[in-house]
């Protein structure tokens, strides 16, 4: 479950969708993958090369240009996750006005509790 915890996380998501049609830059990552930051990209874009997940490949220019590219391991995530984000996107204000529903009748029983 480790596995599955580290690939199903927020932002793991979405560089993992961005990188599977290929090499994919920092800063492109940064625009693509909405509202996460700096040092929070960097952290996963290091986690997932470290689970073998991204290839990182840095280019001796000036300045230095990094690409990351999904492994084949990753590419095969690339239709589940997919799938996945579409699904959430869908039933996204289901899922919503569930969770407002349920705070509704929660509070209500939390202020009569006794």
């Amino acid at each position: 479950m480790e596995v599955l915890d580290q690939v199903s996380g927020k932002w793991s998501i979405g560089i993992l969708v961005a990188a599977a049609h290929g090499p994919v830059r920092f800063t492109e990552l940064e625009r693509t993958v909405n509202g996460i930051s700096r040092r929070m990209l960097t952290l996963t874009l290091r986690r997932l090369e470290r689970d073998g997940l991204l290839v990182r490949k840095v280019y001796p220019t000036v300045p230095p240009k990094v690409e990351y590219t999904a492994t084949s391991a990753a590419r095969e995530l690339f239709g589940p996750l997919t799938a996945l984000t579409e699904w959430a996107e869908r039933h996204r204000t289901t899922i919503a006005q569930a969770r407002h529903v349920y705070d509704l009748e929660n509070a209500e029983k939390g202020s009569t509790a006794g």
